[in-house]
C-alpha cells in the first residue's frame, strides 16, 4: 500500500497564533514550545519550529527542533513526517522530551539512526497546580526571592550542581561562559528564585518556560546538607505562590518517577499528576 506523503514545513511568524492555539490544547504539556513561540522564536530562530498540516491545511501538529526535539499534539502520521525530516539532524539535538507516547514514537523512528541514547527516562510525572499553596494553609518560606544580577557568581555553582545531579554530567567542560550566559538570562528575566544565606545559594528554582498562561518550573535544588530536614515544602511553596501570583495561572513541572522525595514535596504544595513525560538524552 502506498503511504500518503505528509508535508512538513518550517513555520513563520504568520503561523504564530495557530501554533499557540495548538499548544493551548494542553498548556502543561506544551508549555516549553509555547514559551519559545511567545519569546519570538519564529522571528529569531527561523526553521526551528516545524509544522505538519492536516487535510484542511490547518496545523495538525508541530515540533520544536533545535537543541531539543519536542513534539506537540503529534499523531502517528505526524511522527512519521517529523522523524523523516529530522533524522539527519542528530548533532543538533541533545534530547527528545515531551508526552511519553509522542517521545516513544519519535524514538522508535529515530533510534536506529540516532542511537544509542545516553539515558532514557521512560516515566516522568507531569504535574500541575493552579491553586496558591498559601491559600490552603501551606507555609510560605519568606526567605525565597528573585535572584539579583549581582548574585550570578553565587547562582552558577548551585545551577551547575543541580544539572550534574539530574543529568549525570556537568553542564560545561572548560569555559563556563555559555552556561553563565544561560543562567544570567534567567536571572535577568526574573525567572530564578533563590534562598541566599551568608553568601551561599541554599535553594534555587527556575521558571524555564512561560506560554499559553502556564509556567514550567525547573532546576529545583536544595543544598545537600539541608535535605531531609522538612524545609523543601515551604521553599517550593514560596516559588509556586510567586509563580501563580505574578507569572501564570498554571504552574507545571515534570519529575522522574524514581524521585520520591521530590514528588512528595510537590504533592504537599498542591501539584497533581496530569500526564506522563519521557526524556531521551543523546
Amino acid at each position: 500500500m502506498l503511504r500518503t506523503h505528509t508535508p512538513v514545513r518550517a513555520l513563520t511568524p504568520a503561523d504564530r497564533d495557530e501554533a499557540l492555539a495548538l499548544c493551548a490544547r494542553d498548556p502543561a504539556a506544551n508549555c516549553f514550545v509555547a514559551g519559545r513561540i511567545e519569546e519570538g522564536a519564529l522571528h529569531s530562530m527561523p526553521g526551528a519550529l516545524l509544522g505538519v498540516p492536516g487535510q484542511d491545511g490547518d496545523l495538525r501538529s508541530v515540533a520544536w527542533a533545535s537543541a531539543n526535539l519536542v513534539p506537540v499534539e503529534c499523531d502517528l502520521a505526524s511522527l512519521d513526517a517529523i522523524a523523516a525530516k529530522v533524522r539527519r539532524w542528530r548533532r543538533h539535538c541533545a534530547s527528545i522530551f515531551g508526552p511519553v507516547d509522542q517521545v516513544a514514537g519519535l524514538w522508535e523512528r529515530l533510534g536506529p539512526a540516532w542511537g544509542p541514547a545516553r539515558t532514557i527516562r521512560r516515566e516522568q510525572l507531569l504535574m500541575s497546580t493552579g491553586v496558591d499553596p498559601g491559600d490552603w494553609g501551606v507555609a510560605i518560606d519568606p526567605r525565597v526571592r528573585l535572584a539579583r544580577m549581582d548574585e550570578l557568581d553565587l547562582v552558577v555553582p548551585a545551577a551547575a550542581a543541580m544539572f550534574t545531579e539530574e543529568i549525570g554530567y556537568p553542564p560545561f567542560v572548560g569555559s563556563s561562559a555559555n552556561y553563565r550566559a544561560v543562567v544570567s538570562g534567567l536571572i535577568r528575566s526574573g525567572r530564578t528564585y533563590v534562598w541566599v544565606d551568608q553568601g551561599r545559594v541554599l535553594f534555587k528554582a527556575d521558571v524555564g518556560s512561560v506560554g499559553v498562561d502556564a509556567a514550567q518550573i525547573q532546576g529545583v535544588w536544595l543544598a545537600p546538607a539541608l535535605r531531609g530536614q522538612g524545609l523543601a515544602t515551604s521553599l517550593m511553596a514560596a516559588v509556586t505562590s510567586a509563580v501563580l501570583r505574578g507569572v501564570a495561572s498554571e504552574a507545571t513541572l515534570y519529575v522522574n518517577d524514581f524521585n520520591t522525595p521530590a514528588i512528595a514535596t510537590y504533592e504537599a504544595v498542591g501539584f497533581r499528576r496530569v500526564g506522563t513525560f519521557a526524556t531521551i538524552l543523546l
